[in-house]
């Protein structure tokens, strides 16, 4: 008789958790990169500069042409005030609908953009408060993309100081390519869920992606990834 493979939660999760840490790792990789910068800055006894910031530009096109079916931008983003040429700055590339590699310009003037803080989103908030990366959205990524997204960030220090972090996104038409059909597997309903308690991706037609989840959310961690799957939310 031919054998019935049960997808469990731990597969699902572990699928997400090795989907995710993929993209985590190239986050760390310009992380990696932008710390240096900043200590040979330091060390010159001289401010950061836009720049000096250059120079990630190589490993960023790298990252988004060798995952270009999942990052569709990446790049660092600095303190408000860490420059000494500009007082906020995105070294961004992304990947436009043609292909191509395009750097993204912003109006960062307070007097004339609405954006020139970035400094609420949770993708720069949360790595700056707590030190630990995170999985913002899904959101509206009206700062770059004015797509469904989610951000993967982590905080950059040079010598203790904290100096923005590295960061990519991820459309969610992308992230759900992958995940849904493992959630699919499961024998019900079942979502994940950020930190925050926003639904990323769901098979449960009353959880919807971009949802909050009310109260506390119990479920499966995606290993050290911060998102949740659960698979029987409170109703």
């Amino acid at each position: 008789m031919p054998t019935t493979t049960t997808t469990t939660a731990a597969d699902v999760v572990e699928g997400v958790r090795r989907t995710l840490e993929d993209v985590f790792e190239a986050v760390a990789a310009a992380r990696d990169r932008t710390a240096p910068l900043a200590a040979t800055a330091r060390t010159a006894g001289r401010a950061l500069i836009t720049a000096d910031l250059a120079a990630l530009r190589p490993l960023l096109h790298a990252q988004l042409s060798a995952h270009r079916d999942l990052i569709s931008g990446a790049g660092f983003i600095a303190e408000p005030g860490l420059l000494g040429d500009v007082p906020a700055w995105l070294e961004w590339w992304q990947t436009g609908r043609d292909g191509e590699l395009r750097p993204l310009l912003l109006d960062l003037d307070p007097a004339t953009s609405a954006y020139s803080d970035y400094t609420h989103w949770d993708w720069f908030a949360l790595p700056r408060a707590n030190g630990q990366r995170a999985v913002a959205g899904p959101y509206v990524d009206y700062l770059c993309s004015d797509e469904y997204s989610l951000t993967l960030s982590v905080p950059v220090y040079d010598n203790g100081r904290f100096l923005g972090v590295a960061a990519a996104d991820v459309y969610l038409r992308h992230f759900e390519a992958v995940v849904m059909p493992l959630l699919r597997r499961l024998p019900g309903p079942a979502c994940l869920v950020n930190a925050r308690g926003r639904v990323a991706a769901s098979t449960d037609a009353r959880r919807l992606a971009g949802s909050l989840l009310k109260g506390p959310v119990a479920g499966v961690p995606c290993g050290e990834i911060p998102l949740v799957l659960v698979t029987a939310a409170p109703g």
